[in-house]
Protein backbone atom coordinates (compact mmCIF):
# COMPACT_ATOMS: atom_id res chain seq x y z
CA UNK A 1 0.00 0.00 0.00
CA UNK A 2 1.36 3.29 -1.15
CA UNK A 3 1.58 5.82 1.72
CA UNK A 4 0.20 9.52 0.96
CA UNK A 5 0.11 12.20 2.32
CA UNK A 6 -1.79 15.65 1.31
CA UNK A 7 0.33 19.12 1.45
CA UNK A 8 -2.20 21.69 1.85
CA UNK A 9 -1.75 25.67 0.92
CA UNK A 10 -2.66 29.08 -0.79
CA UNK A 11 0.90 28.72 -2.10
CA UNK A 12 0.73 32.22 -3.35
CA UNK A 13 3.55 32.46 -3.54
CA UNK A 14 5.38 29.38 -3.82
CA UNK A 15 8.20 30.21 -1.33
CA UNK A 16 11.71 27.82 0.00
CA UNK A 17 10.29 26.93 2.61
CA UNK A 18 6.92 25.08 1.09
CA UNK A 19 9.66 23.92 -1.07
CA UNK A 20 11.91 22.47 2.02
CA UNK A 21 8.63 20.66 3.82
CA UNK A 22 7.47 19.38 0.33
CA UNK A 23 11.43 17.84 -0.28
CA UNK A 24 11.09 16.22 3.58
CA UNK A 25 7.73 14.53 2.91
CA UNK A 26 9.30 12.60 -0.13
CA UNK A 27 11.37 11.45 2.33
CA UNK A 28 8.46 10.19 4.36
CA UNK A 29 6.07 9.07 1.58
CA UNK A 30 5.13 7.30 -1.56
CA UNK A 31 3.61 10.28 -2.64
CA UNK A 32 2.71 13.11 -1.93
CA UNK A 33 0.05 15.87 -2.93
CA UNK A 34 0.28 19.44 -3.27
CA UNK A 35 -2.94 20.63 -2.54
CA UNK A 36 -3.81 24.58 -3.40
CA UNK A 37 -6.95 25.86 -1.20
CA UNK A 38 -9.50 27.22 -3.65
CA UNK A 39 -11.02 29.88 -1.16
CA UNK A 40 -12.72 32.59 -2.97
CA UNK A 41 -12.57 35.09 -0.11
CA UNK A 42 -8.66 35.99 -0.44
CA UNK A 43 -7.63 37.87 -2.71
CA UNK A 44 -4.53 36.28 -3.89
CA UNK A 45 -1.18 37.46 -6.22
CA UNK A 46 -1.72 34.87 -8.72
CA UNK A 47 -4.57 33.06 -10.13
CA UNK A 48 -5.57 29.20 -8.86
CA UNK A 49 -4.09 28.63 -12.45
CA UNK A 50 -1.31 30.34 -12.36
CA UNK A 51 0.19 28.45 -9.02
CA UNK A 52 -0.28 25.01 -10.58
CA UNK A 53 1.52 25.84 -13.51
CA UNK A 54 4.43 27.77 -11.10
CA UNK A 55 4.08 24.25 -9.08
CA UNK A 56 4.59 21.65 -12.32
CA UNK A 57 7.48 24.44 -13.25
CA UNK A 58 9.10 23.93 -9.84
CA UNK A 59 8.00 20.64 -9.21
CA UNK A 60 8.06 18.18 -12.16
CA UNK A 61 11.73 17.56 -12.98
CA UNK A 62 13.00 16.96 -9.43
CA UNK A 63 9.96 15.62 -7.48
CA UNK A 64 8.49 12.50 -9.45
CA UNK A 65 6.42 11.56 -6.68
CA UNK A 66 4.48 14.57 -6.44
CA UNK A 67 1.04 15.57 -7.57
CA UNK A 68 -0.27 18.71 -7.99
CA UNK A 69 -4.34 19.43 -7.40
CA UNK A 70 -7.04 21.49 -6.33
CA UNK A 71 -9.60 21.56 -3.49
CA UNK A 72 -12.50 23.59 -1.70
CA UNK A 73 -14.05 22.56 1.06
CA UNK A 74 -12.96 20.33 4.37
CA UNK A 75 -9.01 19.06 4.19
CA UNK A 76 -10.57 15.56 5.93
CA UNK A 77 -12.68 14.99 3.47
CA UNK A 78 -10.09 15.85 0.54
CA UNK A 79 -7.62 13.55 2.53
CA UNK A 80 -9.59 10.61 2.91
CA UNK A 81 -10.92 11.13 -0.88
CA UNK A 82 -7.43 11.05 -2.08
CA UNK A 83 -6.79 7.72 0.46
CA UNK A 84 -4.44 9.94 2.11
CA UNK A 85 -2.52 8.56 5.50
CA UNK A 86 -1.69 12.47 6.30
CA UNK A 87 -1.40 15.40 6.42
CA UNK A 88 1.81 17.03 5.92
CA UNK A 89 1.69 20.80 7.63
CA UNK A 90 5.12 23.60 8.20
CA UNK A 91 5.97 25.01 11.59
CA UNK A 92 7.31 27.98 11.93
CA UNK A 93 7.08 29.44 15.22
CA UNK A 94 4.67 28.84 18.33
CA UNK A 95 1.73 30.94 17.10
CA UNK A 96 2.16 28.23 13.89
CA UNK A 97 1.65 25.48 16.28
CA UNK A 98 -1.39 26.93 18.14
CA UNK A 99 -3.66 27.02 14.69
CA UNK A 100 -1.87 24.10 13.21
CA UNK A 101 -3.36 21.94 16.42
CA UNK A 102 -6.95 23.13 16.72
CA UNK A 103 -6.62 22.16 12.76
CA UNK A 104 -5.11 18.59 13.41
CA UNK A 105 -7.54 18.19 16.39
CA UNK A 106 -10.48 18.89 14.39
CA UNK A 107 -9.07 17.22 11.06
CA UNK A 108 -8.76 14.11 12.98
CA UNK A 109 -12.48 14.24 14.78
CA UNK A 110 -13.67 14.32 10.92
CA UNK A 111 -10.82 11.87 9.73
CA UNK A 112 -9.70 9.21 12.52
CA UNK A 113 -7.69 7.72 9.85
CA UNK A 114 -5.96 10.51 8.80
CA UNK A 115 -2.71 11.77 11.01
CA UNK A 116 -1.17 15.09 11.01
CA UNK A 117 2.42 15.48 10.57
CA UNK A 118 3.82 18.36 11.34
CA UNK A 119 7.62 19.09 10.25
CA UNK A 120 9.42 22.32 11.75
CA UNK A 121 10.78 24.68 9.22
CA UNK A 122 14.97 24.95 8.77
CA UNK A 123 15.63 28.08 10.49
CA UNK A 124 16.61 30.27 7.37
CA UNK A 125 13.06 29.85 6.49
CA UNK A 126 11.58 30.00 10.03
CA UNK A 127 9.84 33.98 8.82
CA UNK A 128 9.19 33.34 5.69
CA UNK A 129 5.28 33.78 4.64
CA UNK A 130 3.94 34.07 1.12
CA UNK A 131 1.91 37.14 3.11
CA UNK A 132 5.52 38.53 4.11
CA UNK A 133 6.97 37.67 0.98
CA UNK A 134 4.12 39.45 -1.51
CA UNK A 135 4.55 42.87 1.35
CA UNK A 136 8.00 42.67 1.08
CA UNK A 137 7.92 42.73 -2.84
CA UNK A 138 5.02 44.60 -3.24
CA UNK A 139 7.26 47.66 -1.70
CA UNK A 140 9.96 47.02 -3.89
CA UNK A 141 12.01 45.33 -1.21
CA UNK A 142 14.33 42.15 -2.80
CA UNK A 143 12.69 38.50 -1.84
CA UNK A 144 15.90 36.84 -3.49
CA UNK A 145 16.23 33.41 -1.30
CA UNK A 146 12.92 33.49 -0.22
CA UNK A 147 11.43 32.06 -3.22
CA UNK A 148 12.83 30.22 -6.52
CA UNK A 149 13.89 32.58 -9.11
CA UNK A 150 11.29 30.86 -11.74
CA UNK A 151 8.44 32.48 -8.97
CA UNK A 152 10.29 35.98 -9.08
CA UNK A 153 9.95 36.17 -12.30
CA UNK A 154 6.77 35.53 -12.61
CA UNK A 155 6.40 38.28 -9.49
CA UNK A 156 7.52 40.94 -11.76
CA UNK A 157 5.17 40.06 -14.51
CA UNK A 158 2.41 40.61 -12.09
CA UNK A 159 3.35 43.77 -10.53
Amino acid sequence: MKRRAIYPGSFDPLTNGHLDIIERACHLFDEVTVAILVNPNKAPMFTVEERIEILHEVLDAKFAQVNIDTFSGLLAEYAMKKRAQAVVRGIRAISDYEYELQMALMNRRLAPSVETIFLMAPQEYSFISSRLVKEVFKLGGSVEGFVPPFVIERMKNKI
